[in-house]
């Protein structure tokens, strides 16, 4: 039975920058795995591709500089000698004289080791550009695609801070006291109290608009209804409210349920506080 395969310096080095077959890397592992002298070189190794990636500048590889690179790896793999050390003793082979001398298995154990530069330093340039040759084009996508990301975020943030301004604009200017309001109708004709509602009902969100309202008696507010399309639900209060010396009131955005489609809205006279459901008359009326 064949003696386990040594593994060397340079087949951790091809370990750590993951260069090895499936086979040659699983016998590795193992070996790794029960020896703490490996774990040890392995981690000295790691240590100094990691410090010499850090130095490499970050840029886009072209795909075929990146083919070529890996084929020479590939090559240069290959080209791997098997380790032999120098000879620390020799001894001559029993029953030969041609002057050629063996090493003896003590001699072959007490071998002096390699510094971890000198096993890793022939492997760093392959290594760092291999690594980031594979790396590299991967984090440059992901950089621009983040980068593409938060710009196209940042115009729909402009886009939806403008469209908030405009609308904190119109309602500003709806609810100004200070505004002027003038409802045109037919010339010499009287101006008659109005509304103007405008609702969204998946939303529950009204506007509602009057102008040309009758003063109030003392204690007296007006109110807005609601009035459901589905048959038999009652009228929801929409708010209460009282005109200005021209008039005109407003009601905005008041609390009301989602999902209520309307068939009508109407205004009432209800007592200070409002009330649950309408007072006849109903003043005015709109579908």
């Amino acid at each position: 039975m064949s003696e386990p395969r040594r593994i060397t310096s340079e087949d951790l080095a091809l370990f750590a920058m993951q260069l090895l077959s499936k086979d040659e890397a699983a016998e590795v592992a193992a070996y790794i795995e029960r020896s703490p002298e490996a774990r040890r070189e392995l981690a000295e190794i790691q240590g100094d591709l990691a410090f010499y990636a850090h130095t490499v500048d970050m840029h886009t590889p072209p795909t075929q500089a990146r083919e070529r690179l890996m084929q020479q790896v590939g090559r240069e793999k290959k080209a791997i000698p098997i380790d032999r050390q120098p000879v620390a003793e020799a001894t001559t082979s029993p029953g030969r004289d041609d002057g050629r001398s063996y090493l003896s298995k003590d001699a072959q154990d007490e071998q002096p080791k390699r510094g971890v530069a000198g096993k890793v330093l022939p492997w760093i340039g392959w290594a760092a550009a291999a690594g980031l040759a594979v790396s590299t084009g991967d984090l440059y996508r992901e950089r621009e695609a983040l980068r593409s990301a938060v710009t196209q975020q940042a115009g729909q943030i402009d886009h939806l801070t403008a469209d908030a301004a405009a609308a904190r604009q119109v309602l500003d200017t709806m609810t100004d006291t200070t505004a002027m309001r003038v409802t045109l109708t037919t010339k010499g004709a009287p101006a008659l109290p109005q509304g103007k509602a405008t609702y969204v009902a998946n939303k529950g969100s009204l506007i509602f608009l009057a102008s040309n309202l009758a003063p109030l008696q003392p204690a007296k507010t007006y109110e807005l209804w609601l009035i459901p399309a589905a048959a038999g639900q009652n009228p929801i209060p929409a708010g209460t409210f009282h005109p200005d010396e021209h008039g005109n009131a407003n009601v905005i955005l008041p609390q009301l349920p989602k999902g209520v489609e309307a068939k009508a809205f109407g205004v009432t006279i209800e007592d200070e506080g409002g009330s649950a459901t309408p007072t006849l008359p109903i003043i005015l009326v709109g579908a």
